[in-house]
Parts: structure tokens; C-alpha cells; sequence
């Protein structure tokens, strides 16, 4: 027998040895642990491509903002940029008349003329929010008053129709994870973030063979007995639209030499290798037999207990995965789903399929504004009693309130509310939409990230959503979340956080992390001295300008401490984030405020610290023994967890 050469047995011993192999049906779960434990674990290849060209593919690591998006305070109106307090009595009958500055602010044009008291700036939307302003109103709401004035006839609140900097995307939070599947809405945060290339699985390249002959392809003309070949193209289209990119080599007939030939040319580039036909044991079933000779372990699963899809054959070759699908498309395509779907999504690096969910419970009071029928985007939390549809409030300019939401509810235009508690329908954006695993709803922090990254390396789906600290207390209260990060202070104790907890939670301490004033290095208003100096002298000075924090906030309890009552210049602006803070001192657009060290430090501002704060964890006891919460109990514990927290200017608890 000449080298190369197989010669295989055609004894009755072996056809029975064959036979015995296939009755040997493997339960659902065993055939897969069996494949799976062939296959992993195994890396990831990744390569970089331009933003346009990753469309479909999975990210390969974590994307960090490298900006704050919006990069300013701008608005989100056509109108006018006022001061809020101007504007407190004014109403239809009693318009307020304020002086129009000398300049108009478009998109892209840099605000140079500060919002006095009594003055007005007209503003595009989209436009820089100038200095002194801290609210837009509508230009339906005004009236012009000769070439240098404008009645204004609606009162307008602090932050009204303004996109603070940073309220979409902050500058330092994680922007996607890794295994993100890229769509439209995920390049749009990309793009939005200035980030022209990034680093993405590449697609497993999977050859695709038919076997069998009957088959003839599409357009071509059928014989008597001929089938035209349905199954490499159903297959083909599975496995684009699961992440991988086919490669389509035909049909092959019935002939081992052939067929085998074809098999080992297909594999040295290919990831995976999927036929169709020949699993079963007749005459002309070939394929089987040939994955022996091809790499070991060779067959791992021949007959599993599916119906339809009971001849699957599953087999790995040196690594590689070789499948065998029954030739009938229903059969192979329910095989194909429910068990190479699978392992191909995590070949490629993408999260496992789930089923989608319709109907929700919507948690809180929506308004709406009647005559026109309002679409919400929403986010799915799992709750008491079934799923909870959860409201985006990052506003209309947010990229993030698209690409975040796993879908939306309408509400009919003859409606001006959907009430706390009602059964929605809603619509999602994919079908691919997995109920995250762990919710945390409360304060955010860019430490958070650190912690919960453990966790979306390990498979896990986490979902934050940032509502200020007595937002969080709330949503857990109502059984909405499974962790509410808070960072109260409680002046009676003189204590944070555990004064704030009811029956049904408990404190899961955080780390601490450093409250000051921010300021732009090299004012002598503050440099070198203490912050309740910085503030008193702040205070002294009409045209230092500060930027405030929104009601509710922690930081916001903080400074309406240190200020005792007062309201200097800049007070109702109230940004909803540390990012907000920083960048308006940054730009200029107010003298001073108070956020986190590691923000301050990132943005190269000057720092006086105040207080080290408690950024702790109420924790919903109901769900403490959750999978996913004990997971992140482990990560927030771990060492991995507190060098990264370390590093970033965290103190651990």
C-alpha cells in the first residue's frame, strides 16, 4: 500500500461498528457539551477595518468615549439663549422685553458676547450655549421688538431645550463592549465620537458544500429525478446573517473521491466547513465516513434526539469545526439554528440569539403631547412581575437613546400621558434583543465601568442606567433593579448613604472617590486656597460664573451645603453629569464647580478637594442571590476590580 493511500474496510464488522455509531442518539444538550468541549476555548482572531467597513461584525475589544459628546452645552431649539431668572413672570399677557445681543449663534460659530441680565442671544439649534445663558426658549414663544429687542411670552426653566455637554456621551465611559454586534446605531456612536477605525472579530470564513446527485443549482434546468439545490443557499444566507462570512463551493455528487477532494481543499481556508446531505447510513451517504480521515477528534455526535434533525453529524478536524447537516432543508435548517448557530456567534464574537419580548410594564408616568402620536424609546429590565419598559431621557440629540434601546412604545396622539403601570406594547429594533442580565439603576460613576467589565468579558449583559441617586433608591424600591448606586449624605448622622436604605435593602459598600472644586488652572480666585475659601471668594465676585449639578445628585447635596443658602451667578445651571461640570469651566462658559478628581485630572483642570465621598450599592436583598449579582458582588471584590479602580483615582472600600 503506497503512502497517502487509505484504504477503507469494507468488512461487516466495520458496517456494523458504523451502524452501532449511529444509534447511539445523543440527547440535545450532550451532542452540544460534546462539540463545544472540542472547540473551547479558542481565540478570537480580530482585525482592524475602517468605521464604514464594519457594518455586521463583532468589536473585538472595548470602546472607550475619547470625547464628551455633546463636546458643549448647546441647544436643542431654534430660539433664544436667556437667563432664566429674567424670564420668571413672564407669561402671554405679560411678555418680558430683553435686549438683543449683537450676534446670532449658527452651528460651528463660537459664542463671543456673554448673556447679560435683560439680554437675549438668537441661537440655532444645535448651537453653543453662550456664556451667562442657562435656558433656550422657542422663537414661536417671542415676538420681535424692533431690530434690537424680542418680547418673550413663556417663562422658561433653568436647562430649558439645553443638551448639557456630555448628557449623551461622557468622556471615559465605556461606549460599547466587546462582542457588540456593529449596526447603523453603533457606528453613529462611533462617528459621534470622532473614532475613525476599530478592532472587530473577523468573520469566520465557512465553505459551504451540497452534496448529492440530485442537485442541480438555481437557474438551471431540472432533469428527470433532479432537485434544484435549496439548501446551499438557505445555509449560505444563515451564516452571513450569523456572522460569518460563507463561501459557497457548490454541489458535489455521490462520489467519495470527489467529495473527499473537495472537503480537504475547503479547509486549509476555512474556519468551519457545513455540508448538506449524506448523514444518514445508505448506500450513498459518504461524508461521514470521510471526517475520519480528515483531523481528530474526527466525529464527535452522529444521531441526535431532535425532531426534525435527527441525523446531525457534528465533528471537529484539528480544530475545526466540520457539520453535516440532514439533506431536507427544514431538518437542516432547524439544526442549523438551534445548534452551529451557537458556536458560530461565539466564533465570531458575538452574544448568543434570544428570543424577543413584546410586552412590558411601563414603571413611570410618560407625558406626551397631544396631537401627535409619540414613539419612546425604551429599555427592557426584568421586574417583579414580568418585563419592565424603562424610558430613554437622554432627549432627542442623543445617539445613545437610539442605539442603547432595545426598542419602543407609541403613545396615540390623542393622549397627553401613559400612566405609571401600564401594559405596553413594545416594538423592538431587532430580534436579537437579550434581557440584560444584571440592572443597575441609580448614580453613575466611570468607575462603574471598571467593575462591571468582569462581568461583559464573562458573557454577561449589564445594563446602567443613570438617574441620580434618589432616582436609583427609587427604582429599587419598586423591585426595578437589581443595584441602585448611591453616594447620599446625611447631615444629622453625618454619615453617607446607610441613613437612605428601607426594609428590603442593604448597603453594598463601593469605593470612595474624592468631591472638589473645579477651576481652570492658573485663576488666582482660587489657586492655593481651601474650597470653602474658593467658594466664599467665588461669592464675592459678580462675574465669577458657576456650574451647578442637577436636584437629586449627590454632588448637588454637596454643594448646596457648602454654599449655605446661596445663589451666585450660574446656579441653575444643572448639568446631569461630572463630564457636564468639567467641560463648562473647561470652555469657559462658567468659572468653577465641583465634580470627581478623576474627571478634573482628565480634563487638565485645577482641583480642590472637599470631601471624600461614599459611592456605595443598595442592594435589592430579593435579588441578591442572582446569578449576575453575585457575580458582580465577586468582581467589586476582587483584585482585578481595585488596582483597575486604583489606577483611575479611586479609593476601594
Amino acid at each position: 500500500m503506497g503512502s497517502g493511500m487509505t484504504m477503507i474496510p469494507q468488512s461487516q464488522d466495520r458496517s456494523a461498528l458504523e451502524q452501532e455509531q449511529f444509534l447511539k442518539i445523543l440527547s440535545r444538550e450532550e451532542a452540544m457539551a460534546r462539540f463545544e468541549a472540542a472547540l473551547f476555548p479558542r481565540a478570537i482572531p480580530s482585525e482592524t477595518r475602517k468605521l464604514a467597513d464594519t457594518l455586521g461584525t463583532a468589536l473585538a475589544e472595548d470602546v472607550t468615549a475619547p470625547i464628551d459628546v455633546p463636546p458643549f452645552d448647546r441647544s436643542n431649539v431654534d430660539g433664544f439663549a436667556v437667563r432664566s431668572a429674567d424670564l420668571a413672570a413672564a407669561g402671554e399677557g405679560a411678555p418680558v422685553r430683553l435686549a438683543l445681543n449683537g450676534e446670532t449663534i449658527h452651528c460651528g460659530t463660537a459664542p463671543r458676547m456673554q448673556v447679560a441680565t435683560g439680554t437675549a442671544t438668537p441661537i440655532a439649534t444645535g448651537g453653543p450655549l453662550p456664556r451667562g445663558a442657562d435656558a433656550v426658549v422657542m422663537v414661536e414663544h417671542t415676538q420681535p421688538a424692533g431690530p434690537d429687542a424680542v418680547d418673550v411670552r413663556r417663562a422658561a426653566s433653568p436647562g430649558q431645550f439645553v443638551s448639557y455637554a456630555g448628557s449623551d456621551i461622557a468622556r471615559g465611559e465605556a461606549l460599547l463592549r466587546a462582542g457588540t454586534l456593529v449596526g447603523s446605531r453603533e457606528i453613529g456612536m462611533l462617528a459621534a465620537c470622532g473614532i475613525a477605525e476599530v478592532a472587530v472579530a473577523r468573520k469566520p470564513r465557512v465553505a459551504v458544500i451540497s452534496t448529492g446527485d440530485e442537485l442541480v443549482q438555481p437557474g438551471e434546468v431540472l432533469a428527470p429525478a433532479e432537485i434544484h439545490d435549496t439548501n446551499g443557499a438557505i445555509v449560505a444566507a444563515a451564516i452571513d446573517e450569523n456572522g460569518g462570512e460563507a463561501i459557497f463551493l457548490g454541489a458535489i455528487p455521490d462520489d467519495e473521491a470527489k467529495l473527499e477532494s473537495a472537503m480537504r481543499r475547503a479547509l486549509p481556508d476555512a474556519d468551519m466547513l457545513v455540508l448538506s446531505g449524506g448523514t444518514s447510513k445508505g448506500a450513498g451517504d459518504l461524508s461521514h465516513r470521510i471526517i475520519s480521515r480528515l483531523g481528530q477528534p474526527g466525529v464527535v455526535a452522529h444521531g441526535v434526539a431532535l425532531k426534525p434533525g435527527k441525523p446531525l453529524c457534528l465533528a471537529v478536524c484539528d480544530g475545526k469545526p466540520v457539520v453535516i447537516l440532514p439533506g431536507f432543508p427544514t431538518s437542516a435548517m432547524f439544526t442549523f439554528h438551534d445548534m452551529i448557530v451557537p458556536v458560530l456567534r461565539r466564533m465570531a464574537g458575538l452574544p448568543p440569539r434570544s428570543d424577543a419580548k413584546v410586552s412590558a410594564t411601563v414603571p413611570v408616568r410618560i407625558a406626551s403631547e397631544l396631537g401627535r402620536t409619540e414613539f419612546v424609546m425604551v429599555s427592557l429590565v426584568e421586574g417583579r412581575g414580568g418585563l419592565i419598559a424603562y424610558p430613554s431621557g437622554k432627549g432627542s440629540g442623543a445617539i445613545t437613546s437610539f442605539a442603547q434601546a432595545d426598542g419602543f412604545l407609541r403613545i396615540d396622539a390623542l393622549a397627553d400621558q401613559m400612566p405609571a403601570g401600564t401594559e405596553a406594547e413594545v416594538t423592538l429594533f431587532t430580534p436579537h434583543v437579550r434581557v440584560p442580565d444584571l440592572v443597575i439603576v441609580g448614580s453613575h460613576c466611570t468607575g462603574l465601568d471598571l467593575v462591571t467589565a468582569q462581568l461583559a468579558h464573562a458573557g454577561l449583559t449589564v445594563r446602567s442606567i443613570a438617574v441620580g441617586s434618589l432616582g436609583g433608591l427609587a427604582a429599587a424600591k419598586r423591585g426595578e433593579c437589581d443595584l441602585a448606586p448611591i453616594h447620599l449624605f446625611d447631615d444629622r448622622s453625618e454619615t453617607y448613604n446607610t441613613p437612605y436604605l428601607v426594609e428590603g435593602l442593604e448597603l453594598v459598600p463601593g469605593w470612595r472617590r474624592m468631591q472638589g472644586i473645579v477651576f481652570r488652572k492658573g485663576d488666582k480666585r482660587f489657586e492655593g486656597l481651601s474650597a470653602k475659601d474658593a467658594v466664599a471668594a467665588a461669592l464675592t465676585d459678580p462675574a465669577c460664573i458657576m456650574v451647578n449639578r442637577n436636584q437629586g445628585a449627590g454632588t448637588r447635596i454637596l454643594i448646596d451645603r457648602l454654599l449655605g443658602g446661596a445663589r451666585p451667578e450660574g446656579y441653575w445651571n444643572q448639568p446631569r453629569s461630572h463630564n457636564a461640570v468639567a467641560a463648562a469651566v473647561a470652555q469657559q462658559r462658567a468659572d468653577w464647580g465641583m465634580t470627581i478628581a478623576p474627571v478634573a485630572h482628565a480634563v487638565g483642570l485645577g482641583f480642590i478637594p472637599l470631601a471624600e465621598e461614599h459611592y456605595d450599592f443598595a442592594l435589592v436583598t430579593a435579588r441578591k442571590q442572582r446569578p449576575a449579582v453575585q457575580a458582580f458582588l465577586d468582581a467589586l471584590g476582587s483584585g482585578e476590580a481595585r488596582t483597575a479602580l486604583e489606577r483611575a483615582g479611586f479609593r476601594p472600600a
